[in-house]
C-alpha cells in the first residue's frame, strides 16, 4: 500500500500560452504556482503524475525551524507563517499545526550540539527550549523512560503531506491559474539563447518564463539542455499505524525512531538518516560531489537495488521531445520499501513506545530524497538559460519550506523584494571548491 494522498480533479486542455510554466506539481512547485497566480500571473502547472504523489506526500510532515541549517532558517521561519497564510487564503485545511517539536535523547554531544544551535538560534528569534533531564522525562513520559535532556520548539509543528500540495493546487485555480495532471513536460525550446516555449506530451505552450521544480527528475530534465545539476536520490522507507495509540505526543525524535501524528490519529514511523542508495547513471556521474556527504552518512545508508536505474529518473542520455520520454513510462516514482527497515522501524517504535503494541500498520511505502552535496536547495533563477528558474535539491527537508520555497521563487519572477536572501541557494555555489566550508551557524 502506498502513502495516503488526496485527489483532485484538474483541467485537460492545454493552454495556448502562459506568463509563466512550473514543471512539477510536488510542494514546492504547487507553492511556487500559487505565489505566482496570487501575484496575477497566468501561470500553468504541469504534472507528470499526480499532484503530491512522489516526496511531497511521503515525508514525515515536519514544519521545523529547530536544526535547521543557517542558510535555510530564515525561509524556514517565513514559511510557518506562510502555512497558516496560505491555509486562510485557499480556504481548506492544510493539516498545518504548530503543535510543538519534541526532541530526547540520552547522548550528551547530542545534547550539546542541540545547545550549540539553541544559542545560535535564539539570536535570531528563535522560540527553542533546552529540556534538563527532568523536564524531558516528563514530556517524553509516553516512552516510559527516563532522558538525559532534550529541545522543546513549541512553535514548530506539522503540515499533512496527503493534503497539502493538492490543497494548495486548488488555490492556485481559484486565483486564475492553471494544474495539468498527467501531462509531461518533455523539454524547453529556446529563441536568440532564452525560454520560449515548453513542449509536453500534449503540445506546446508558449512562455517566457519557466520554473522546474521536478524534485529527483530535476537534473536530467537539465541535462537535456546542457545544464548541470549535482544532484543524488536516497530511498527512505516509511510506515504508519492505524489510529488507536494513547498518549503520543504529535511530533517526536529520538535515534532509536521518529514519530508523528497524521490527521487521521494514524501515526507515521520512521528512522531519521536510515536510506537505501540506489545507483543511477545520474549518482555515478556525479558521485565525486556527494563523497564527503555520504563519508559522514555511511553508517545510515545501505546498498539498494536498481529500482531507481529501471525508473530512469536520473538517466544521462539524451531523449527527444517527439516522442515518449522517461517521465511518460514512469508517471509516479512508487518504490518498493525495504522491507528490513520497515520491520526495524516498528519493532523500534513498539520498544520505545508500549502504546504502539497492538496497534496494526496501517500503510508502508518509500519514496526518492533528491540531495544536493550540500544539503541546501537550489533556488536560482540566474542557471544558464535566461527565463529558466531551477528550485530542487531540497534534501529531505523540504516539505516545511516549501510555501516560502515558492514564496522566493515568485519573488524573483516578479521583481520584488524577496523573502529572504538568495545568494545561498545559487546554483553556481557548486563550481567553487569552498562550497563545502560554509558555515552552518
Amino acid at each position: 500500500m502506498t502513502a495516503p494522498l488526496l485527489h483532485i480533479d484538474t483541467q485537460t486542455e492545454l493552454p495556448e500560452t502562459a506568463d509563466c510554466v512550473v514543471i512539477g506539481a510536488g510542494i514546492v512547485g504547487t507553492s511556487a504556482a500559487y505565489w505566482l497566480a496570487r501575484a496575477g500571473q497566468k501561470v500553468v502547472l504541469l504534472e507528470k503524475g499526480r499532484v503530491g504523489a512522489e516526496q511531497s506526500s511521503r515525508n514525515w510532515g515536519w514544519c521545523r525551524q529547530q536544526n535547521r541549517d543557517a542558510r535555510e532558517l530564515p525561509l524556514s521561519t517565513r514559511s510557518l507563517a506562510l502555512w497558516e497564510e496560505m491555509a486562510e487564503d485557499i480556504g481548506e485545511d492544510l493539516g498545518f499545526r504548530r503543535c510543538g517539536l519534541l526532541y530526547l535523547s540520552d547522548d550528551q554531544a547530542e545534547i550539546d550540539g542541540w545547545a550549540r544551535w539553541g544559542a545560535f538560534a535564539r539570536g535570531e528569534g528563535v522560540d527553542t527550549r533546552m529540556l534538563s533531564a527532568a523536564e524531558a522525562t516528563e514530556r517524553g513520559a509516553a516512552t516510559g523512560k527516563a532522558w538525559k535532556g532534550g529541545v522543546w520548539s513549541p512553535t514548530d509543528g506539522t503540515a499533512d503531506p496527503s493534503r497539502a500540495a493538492p490543497l494548495i493546487a486548488s488555490g492556485i485555480v481559484k486565483h486564475g491559474g492553471v494544474v495539468l495532471q498527467n501531462c509531461a513536460a518533455r523539454g524547453i525550446e529556446t529563441s536568440g539563447g532564452a525560454v520560449s516555449a515548453v513542449i509536453t506530451e500534449k503540445g506546446t505552450i508558449r512562455t517566457r518564463q519557466v520554473v522546474l521544480s521536478g524534485g529527483a527528475w530535476a537534473a536530467s530534465f537539465l541535462h537535456q539542455s546542457g545544464i548541470f545539476f549535482p544532484q543524488a536520490s536516497v530511498r527512505s522507507s516509511i510506515l504508519s499505524v492505524a489510529p488507536g495509540a494513547e498518549g503520543l505526543p504529535p511530533a517526536l525524535h529520538t535515534a532509536a525512531v521518529s514519530i508523528t501524528r497524521r490527521g487521521d490519529g494514524a501515526y507515521t514511523l520512521a528512522i531519521s538518516g536510515r536510506s537505501n542508495i540506489d545507483p543511477t547513471p545520474g549518482t555515478l556521474r556525479g558521485a565525486k560531489h556527494f563523497l564527503p556527504m555520504f563519508a559522514k552518512r555511511w553508517r545510515a545508508l545501505s546498498p539498494g537495488g536498481l529500482q531507481a536505474w529501471k525508473a530512469g529518473f536520473e538517466t544521462r542520455d539524451i531523449w527527444a521531445l517527439d516522442r515518449e520520454t522517461p517521465m511518460e513510462r514512469v508517471r509516479i516514482l512508487d518504490p518498493r520499501p525495504s522491507e528490513i527497515l520497515i520491520n526495524e522501524t516498528l519493532t523500534r517504535a513498539r520498544r520505545l513506545l508500549p502504546s504502539l503494541e497492538n496497534v496494526p500498520v496501517q500503510a508502508k511505502w518509500a519514496g526518492y530524497i533528491d540531495s544536493t552535496p550540500d544539503g541546501v536547495p537550489v533556488i536560482d533563477s540566474d542557471i544558464g538559460i535566461p527565463g529558466l528558474t531551477l528550485a530542487a535539491g531540497l534534501s529531505g527537508h523540504g516539505f516545511g519550506i516549501g510555501p516560502g520555497v515558492g514564496h522566493l521563487v515568485a519573488d524573483m519572477l516578479t521583481g520584488r523584494e524577496p523573502i529572504t536572501e538568495t545568494a545561498q541557494y545559487r546554483l553556481d555555489r557548486f563550481e567553487s571548491s569552498q562550497w563545502g566550508k560554509v558555515a552552518k551557524f
